[in-house]
């Protein structure tokens, strides 16, 4: 205590010290005045006067200032309960007071120690009060035995001068003040006596520089104005939120008031300042009212973004968190700022969740709208109106924010169309770009391109010119022929086209060309060949010996005389649908191997349906093909094209017109056609590309044309000259153009149903690619046959085979031949084969190629017709499959006679071979038929092997005879699917044949079927065509043996 009572007088006799010092400074202050009356007040003299009292007043501040601030004091935990006084202090702040009208001057002063609060740690420094939680009674001296503070492990590190300069609040962030500790700077435990002094005729005053004081808990740069009042040493007042300065009294306010001088906080330490400016009403004095709310209870209102900084619970909020009051009033700053952005009219603050977040906002100094807005107790509400458009506009600056919204978005606008026309030129640039690239390369391979077809193309008439000079040389020499099977349709045909490869595939017959000695075969196959296949055709063309001995054992192995190969590119492209020789043309190792075998060696290529890659293999072999340029192999084997032949060639044709191409004048024609022959019940339509029939549908027009009685009638009204005239057809002309486009919508039926489900998608495709209009022969009894011709490079014109057709599909689509024909007189069918064949040299044609010719009975004039119908330019499937035909029979086929001979052998006894040594007789001769077809299918021949299948057509007596040189075997195309295969039946006669291979598919029908298994086939349409065949052969051979008879009876009458 006696620290405490001489701290005090010392205090006190500093600041009589300084009243002094003030008293004589007014005394001086006078005597200047009073001496320079009459001159004027010398500047220099008044500064030296300010200057000696500034330097006595900072030395008696530090005086001061080393006397109050020797200690930090401690305050109570705030748990403990409230002691008041029963007087309360006369030296302490007012409760409403803000606290931030206290401005501590910056001093120099002693290192500043402070200790955690707590029993042992409690230091109370002089002239602070500690209001415990109970009186006791005991000794003030510390415990001896302890060490002391300096020496203690936990003691806190002192404070330099420098440090201290920085701020309380910078003191506790470094932690050199604990942050439990209370901390609060007591006035000095004296009562100034208040000195009177005379203002100054100018103001002196010096900028304020913040010292340590500048940086406490207290925010702000209100000033605090030192009362008139005394306060005795004893007198205190405590709180359980810690020591508040007591407030002075009422004279020493009105006394401040009246001088208005104030105490500020200079750089150098205390500067006297007299404020001219006009201040501000003080707020009533309030007098201090115990805090009721507990810390989780205090709620901050702000009413339109302004916090009401004197209201009681922010007061106590910020009394209670004065230690971390500054990271709570900038978080209050965002809050405010967002409150005013958007006009919020209330909004109420969560003191618990604000504290909460405080120490995630000091690590992160910029708090997200969520975060603001998680402190709000009535979130929902301020949230709504956040979100209510337009809201940023009717807060603070909201003209300005509008004004800028509406300029960034005009800007936005036109940077945006800006920038769009910018990326659309540059697109344009880069598409342009592109597309003039793609055009220059497109052209450069097109050039390239149409120069190697040009020099292809050269090559190919030079070859072919080669050919024709050394024809008579190459076919009676030594030479290889180079089979390739390749149809060169269109790529749209050849996508539509069912297992196109197998198409391709169904000529192996070709390998029968070994049946020349001076022949080697090289077979391009578009599939891969089981071993098993391969060794089924060494077998099958190993059977020439045994053929021209008659005996079966003498087997032969001409695996050297023949080569399979398979494009090792008919996997490198499955979904391109290539024809073989474009595949040929991309498998290098094949053109190689090709090349191999053929060295040294006369060799040409026999192929399909011309293609421009044919020609590119050929200059890569550089071999010749015997066939036509493939320009014009495919312009003379469509429709059209090929009825500009047979017009060429004046050869009988049916009824129709061709190079269709437009549904008008689709039906003009056709109604011309009706007219001009009315005794046609059924007409044809034909897609010019297509092929095997598939591009065909019907239509029996007069049956369902209802004005076709009426036009008979008209035919009849008029005479046989008069109705020929043009201006007699246009009344049914008129009428029968009306009914037909409803009636082929109704009852026109394409072929190919698979192909073509409806008329509507035939017509397009007709009409797309062109076609004809034919009239189907008027008769019930209709035959069909197929002429295969060759034009050799010499120019020399042969029928090579000739059959009739047999429809196992229906009557337009051909499933096999009967070889040789009889159905029309040879003699006029070898006049009308020659004069197309010289039609077709006359414009370049050259090789193989097949006519299609129809014959029946006129039912006017009871003669037979024969019309040409159709023209393939290319090696057919029955000319493959007749070379297999005369390979196993060692027969002869003359197709000017249509005769097919073929010579006997028989084991030879004793007496036969004295004869033979006597005089070498020609070995018999007899006749044969055959039928072949190489369009059977039957879905369940693909749950069998072909070695199970031979073994049951051996078992049931199905096999061939080489001695008689009659029977049957088979054709195998591939091995995956196996629903496909191709039979040759040969006999003595034709009907024998024809009941032979219907039994042949009957049996075969019977064994790989059940009863719930019936499979998909064409073995019973077969069946009854050749049925109906036997039955037309049988009346014909009825009725040619009355005409003979009646011949024979005539001479004798």
């Amino acid at each position: 205590m006696a620290d405490v009572v001489g701290a005090g007088e010392e205090i006190g006799a500093i600041l009589v010290q300084v009243q002094e010092d003030l008293h004589q400074l007014k005394d001086k202050l006078t005597s200047i005045s009073l001496e320079q009356n009459e001159e004027g007040v010398d500047v220099h003299v008044l500064e030296t006067a300010i200057e000696r009292t500034e330097i006595g007043l900072r030395k008696h501040a530090e005086n001061y200032l080393n006397a109050i601030n020797r200690s930090v004091l401690t305050i109570p935990y705030t748990d403990e309960k409230e002691i008041d006084s029963e007087q309360p202090p006369k030296w302490r702040l007012p409760i409403g007071a803000a606290q931030k009208q206290i401005i501590f001057p910056r001093v120099p002063v002693k290192p500043l120690t402070t200790r955690p609060c707590g029993r042992s740690a409690l230091h109370i420094s002089p002239g602070s009060q500690v209001c415990p939680r109970k009186l006791m009674k005991g000794p003030t001296v510390g415990n001896l035995l302890a060490l002391p503070a300096s020496h203690q492990m936990d003691a806190p590190l002192p404070i330099l001068e420098r440090d201290a300069r920085k701020g309380i609040l910078n003191l506790i962030e470094r932690r050199l003040i604990p942050p439990a500790a209370k901390i609060t700077l007591e006035s000095p435990p004296v009562v100034p006596k208040a000195a009177p002094l005379h203002e100054f005729h100018k103001q002196h005053k010096k900028p304020v520089i913040g010292g340590i004081g500048s940086k406490v808990d207290f925010a702000g740069t209100d000033i605090f104005i030192f009362p008139d009042s005394q306060r005795g040493p004893s007198d205190s007042y405590c709180s359980n939120k810690g020591s508040i300065a007591p407030p002075p009294s009422s004279s020493s306010m009105a006394s401040a008031k009246k001088s208005k001088r104030l105490w500020t906080q200079p750089a150098q330490g205390l500067e006297l300042i007299n404020r001219t400016s006009p201040q501000p009403k003080s707020q009533p004095m309030m007098p201090p009212q115990p805090l009721q709310n507990t810390f989780l209870d205090y709620d901050i209102t702000i009413y339109n973004g302004t916090i009401d900084h004197k209201a009681p619970d922010f007061l106590a909020f910020k009394q209670h968190c004065c230690l971390s009051w500054g990271s709570i009033l900038s978080f209050l700053e965002h809050v405010e700022k967002l409150l005013k952005d958007y006009a919020v009219p209330l909004a109420i603050i969560k003191s618990k969740k604000l504290m909460e977040l405080i120490s995630d906002f000091e690590l992160n100094q910029r708090p997200t709208r969520d975060d603001l807005l998680s402190v709000i107790k009535n979130r929902t509400t301020v949230k709504r109106i956040l979100n209510q458009p337009g809201q940023r506009y009717k807060g603070q600056h909201g003209t300005e924010m509008a004004a800028t919204k509406i300029q960034a978005t005009w800007r936005r606008y036109k940077d945006r169309k800006a920038y769009i026309h910018f990326r659309q030129q540059q697109w344009a640039s880069g598409v342009i770009a592109i597309s003039w690239l793609l055009h220059s390369h497109m052209a450069r391979v097109k050039k390239t391109l149409k120069e190697s077809r040009q020099r292809h193309l050269e090559n190919f008439y030079i070859r072919a010119k080669h050919l024709a000079a050394n024809w008579n040389r190459i076919r009676t020499s030594r030479r290889t022929i180079i089979h390739i099977p390749s149809l060169g349709y269109s790529h749209c045909i050849r996508e539509t086209a069912p297992d196109f490869a197998l198409q391709q595939n169904l000529q192996m017959g070709r390998l029968c060309d070994i049946l020349d000695a001076n022949v080697d075969v090289i077979y391009i196959c578009p599939l891969h060949l089981s071993e098993e296949l391969l060794q089924y055709y060494n077998k099958l063309l190993g059977l020439q010996a045994a053929v021209r001995s008659g005996n079966p054992e003498d087997m032969g192995d001409l695996q050297d005389r023949f080569k399979i190969l398979t494009p090792e590119a008919i996997n490198s492209f499955p979904g391109h649908h290539m024809c073989l020789a474009t595949q040929l043309k991309y498998s290098p190792k094949t053109i190689k191997r090709i090349k191999n075998l053929i060295q040294g060696k006369e060799a040409y290529i026999i192929g399909g349906l011309p293609h421009k890659d044919d020609l590119a293999v050929a200059d890569m072999l550089n071999v010749p093909i015997l066939g036509s340029e493939p320009e014009v192999a495919h312009l003379y084997r469509t429709k059209s094209g090929s009825k500009r032949i047979f017009a060429s060639a004046c050869v009988p044709t049916p009824p129709g017109e061709y190079d269709i191409y437009n549904h008008r004048q689709m039906l003009e024609v056709l109604s011309q056609l009706i007219i001009d022959n009315l005794g046609v019940r059924r007409w044809l339509f034909k897609v010019d590309n297509e092929f095997g029939g598939n591009g065909t549908a019907y239509c029996d027009i007069p049956r369902h044309l209802k004005c076709y009685p009426w036009a008979q009638k008209e035919c009849q009204r008029y005479n046989t000259e008069m109705w020929r005239k043009k201006w007699a057809h246009e009344p049914a002309l008129v009428k029968i153009s009306q009914e037909l486009p409803g009636l082929l919508a109704q009852h026109a039926q394409p072929v190919n149903e698979k192909r073509f489900p409806t008329w509507e998608k035939f017509l397009q495709t007709f009409l797309s690619q062109g076609g004809v209009i034919e009239a189907f022969p008027p008769s019930e009894n209709v035959t069909n046959l197929t002429v295969d011709m060759l034009i050799e490079p010499m120019g020399d014109i042969k029928i090579v085979s000739s059959g009739d057709q047999i429809h196992a599909d229906g009557p337009l689509q051909s499933s096999g031949t009967t070889v040789p024909q009889c159905s029309v007189d040879s003699a006029v069918l070898n006049s009308l084969c020659l004069k197309i064949g010289e039609a077709c040299k006359s414009r370049g044609v050259l090789g193989y190629f097949s006519v299609d010719l129809v014959s029946f009975i006129h039912p006017q004039t009871m003669e037979q017709q024969v019309w040409v119908t159709d023209l393939d330019l290319c090696y057919s499937d029955q000319l493959a499959f007749t070379q297999l035909m005369l390979y196993v029979t060692n027969g002869n086929l003359d197709g000017c006679s249509s005769h097919f001979e073929v010579p006997l052998t028989w084991k030879k006894t004793k007496s036969q071979s004295v004869l033979s040594k006597e005089a070498d007789a020609p070995s018999p001769v007899s006749s044969r038929y055959a039928v072949m077809s190489s369009q059977l299918r039957h879905s369940n021949l693909s749950v069998i092997y072909y070695s199970v299948l031979l073994q049951i057509c051996k078992a049931h007596g199905i096999g061939f005879d080489v001695q008689e040189k009659q029977g049957t075997f088979f054709i195998l195309f591939e091995d995956r699917k196996r629903y496909r295969l191709g039979m040759i039946t040969i006999g003595e006669d034709l009907q024998g044949v024809l009941m032979t291979f219907a039994h042949n598919l009957f049996i075969i029908h019977q064994e790989i079927s059940a009863p719930n298994m019936q499979g998909e086939t064409n073995f019973k349409l077969a069946v009854q065509d050749i049925e109906a065949i036997l039955g037309i052969t049988a009346e014909n051979k009825l009725k040619f043996e009355e005409a003979e008879s009646s011949k024979e009876d005539a001479p004798q009458e």
